[in-house]
């Protein structure tokens, strides 16, 4: 049976950090970046753990700005 790979796209400069995603995800594979802000001042989400991703989507689902956006790899 083939494993579902995802891989989720933050667009880093829209994200304003609401948090809502880190939240949403049920695999812990987003988070805040802690140190590094975007041009706006705010703290981006980023794929702290990308290996468990299975591309569900319900970090893009929960963005209010439309900064996510999430890949779905088929490994066989």
């Amino acid at each position: 049976m083939a494993k579902v790979q995802g891989a989720v796209k933050v667009n880093q400069e829209r994200c304003k950090g609401c948090d809502l995603c880190v939240v949403a995800c049920p695999l812990d594979v987003l988070k805040l970046q802690p140190k590094e802000v975007n041009n706006r001042g705010y703290h981006y989400a980023y794929m702290h753990n990308p290996e468990a991703c299975i591309g569900c989507a319900s970090c893009a689902i929960v963005c209010p700005d439309g900064c996510i956006e999430v890949y779905r790899v088929t490994n066989k």
